[in-house]
C-alpha cells in the first residue's frame, strides 16, 4: 500500500511569468485556489498519508499556505537553498521519507492515473523505478521513451522540436528508496532524468507503464488556460 509522496514543487515556471509571478508554478491560481489543492485532493483519494514537498523558488509562499497538514495529509518540507537539479531536490525529500516504495510527482503537472494499479505493476514487475507513461499528439516538448516487450524502459529519447506523436515521461514515479539513495550522490545537483534514469538504464530495472487519462502541463499560457476550464469538473471532490 502507498503511504508517502513527494511533490517536486522547487521550480521558477519561467515559461509561466507572463500570467503568473508572485507564486511559485505549482500555486498558480486554478479557479480561485493553488493547482496544488487538486494534487492533494487526488492524493487523499489514493490515501496517501504523508507527503514531503521539494521547495525552493518562493517556498515560503507553500511553507505559509499549507503548513503542517492539508485535508488529513500530513506534510514535510525540504528547501533547496541552492538549486539541486530535479535529482538532487528528489534525494532531499527522500531523506524525509519512511517507506521504502515512494511516489514522485512533479508539482506543476496532473496525470489521471490509478495510483493503485500503477502500484500493483510496479510491484509485480520487481521494479526499482516506474514511470507512468502517456502517448500524446505532440511529443516535442517532452522528449520520448521507448519499451521492450515486458515493459521494460530501452531508450530516453530528447525533445527534438518535431510536432509528432509520441510516448512521454508524464511525471509520476515509483522509486525504491534504498537503490535511488544508494546510486545518487547527496548534496550535489543532478538531474533525475539524465543523471539517474539514463545513466542506469542497464544495470536498474526501470519499468514503464501507459496510462490514458487525462494530462495536463500547466507550464505553458495556453495550457494554463485551459486546465481553469477543465477542473471545474475535477473529479477527486
Amino acid at each position: 500500500m502507498l503511504k508517502e509522496a513527494i511533490i517536486l514543487a522547487g521550480g521558477f515556471g519561467t515559461r509561466l511569468q507572463s500570467v503568473v509571478s508572485d507564486v511559485p508554478k505549482p500555486m498558480a491560481p486554478v479557479n480561485g485556489e493553488p493547482f496544488l489543492n487538486y494534487v492533494f485532493d487526488y492524493l487523499k483519494h489514493y490515501n496517501i498519508q504523508h507527503v514531503v514537498l521539494s521547495t525552493g523558488y518562493l517556498s515560503d509562499k507553500i511553507i505559509n499556505y499549507y503548513q503542517e497538514s492539508f485535508k488529513g495529509i500530513h506534510i514535510s518540507y525540504t528547501t533547496e537553498e541552492s538549486p539541486l537539479g530535479t535529482g538532487g531536490g528528489l534525494r532531499l525529500a527522500m531523506e524525509k521519507c519512511l517507506e521504502n516504495e515512494v511516489l514522485v510527482m512533479n508539482g506543476d503537472s496532473f496525470f489521471d492515473i490509478s495510483l493503485s494499479d500503477f502500484y500493483l505493476q510496479h510491484k509485480r514487475a520487481h521494479s526499482d523505478c516506474s514511470l507512468a507513461l502517456r502517448t500524446v499528439s505532440n511529443a516535442s516538448r517532452y522528449g520520448t521513451i521507448t519499451l521492450n516487450e515486458s515493459g521494460q524502459i530501452t531508450t530516453f529519447q530528447e525533445k527534438n522540436n518535431i510536432s509528432s506523436a509520441g510516448l512521454i515521461n508524464a511525471g509520476i514515479y515509483l522509486i525504491r528508496k534504498p537503490v535511488f539513495m544508494n546510486q545518487t550522490p547527496r548534496e550535489v545537483p543532478f538531474s533525475i532524468e539524465k543523471d539517474f534514469f539514463e545513466k542506469h538504464l542497464n544495470d536498474l530495472k526501470l519499468f514503464g507503464f501507459e496510462y490514458t487519462g487525462y494530462f495536463m502541463d500547466i507550464g505553458i499560457p495556453e495550457d494554463y488556460t485551459q486546465i481553469q476550464h477543465d477542473f471545474k469538473k475535477f473529479t477527486y471532490r
